[in-house]
């Protein structure tokens, strides 16, 4: 099972980008999956989740701002990020609860995507 996120890069203050966050592998269901992001010297934080049934959590710095979602069919997370601020540069990173094929077992286990660098510019 592997994440692969995608979709960061450079823009101006005010600007938008989407990120995706796409699972592959032999899943039989994926239950949260989160953004998290982390700046230089910072700690890394959550800004958004979505649970499997759709329920939605924001961290306050991007309530209004971002939209967290999901595509169960393409076994796909989104990001859509407006209003970008300088403030928002960081490296986002995706996680997902997935439950998937293992062997002869059922396992759930959380995975991690590689980050991706999103840089706002002033």
């Amino acid at each position: 099972v592997q994440l692969q996120a995608s979709g960061g890069g450079l823009v101006q203050a005010g600007g938008s980008l989407r990120l995706s966050c796409a699972a592959s592998g032999s899943i039989m269901s994926i239950d949260r999956m989160v953004w998290y992001r982390q700046a230089p010297g910072n700690q890394r934080e959550l800004v958004a989740a979505v649970a499997s049934g759709g329920r939605r959590t924001y961290a306050d710095s991007v309530k209004g701002r971002f939209t967290i979602s999901r595509d169960n069919a393409k076994k796909t997370g989104y990001l859509q990020m407006n209003a970008l601020l300088p403030e928002d540069t960081a490296v986002y990173y995706c996680s997902a609860r997935i439950t998937y094929y293992g062997g002869s077992a059922l396992v759930t286990d959380d995975f991690w995507g590689q980050g991706t660098q999103v840089t706002v510019s002033s």
